[in-house]
């Protein structure tokens, strides 16, 4: 189900993704939710979840990376 805020997101999202990065994740899976309905445009029989936040995850890392640290960065 496509997420309405940033406060919905999973708890995973939320406690290590910098506010902005959530932002770009909630839209990414959003897309990707309403792109993937068709199951055959999906890899590996994936579920329409999985498939979509994998496209977000992908996205936010177009723009962030975590530090030496492990904390979530912008590039």
């Amino acid at each position: 189900m496509p997420y309405k805020s940033i406060t919905d997101l999973p708890e995973s999202v939320q406690n290590n993704l910098p506010e902005h990065a959530q932002e770009i994740y909630l839209k990414a899976y959003n897309n990707a939710y309403q792109e993937y309905q068709d199951p055959s445009k999906r890899r590996d029989d994936a579920s329409l979840e999985e498939t979509s936040a994998r496209v977000a995850w992908a996205a936010v890392k177009k723009e962030y990376e975590k530090n030496n640290k492990g904390k979530w960065v912008k590039k």
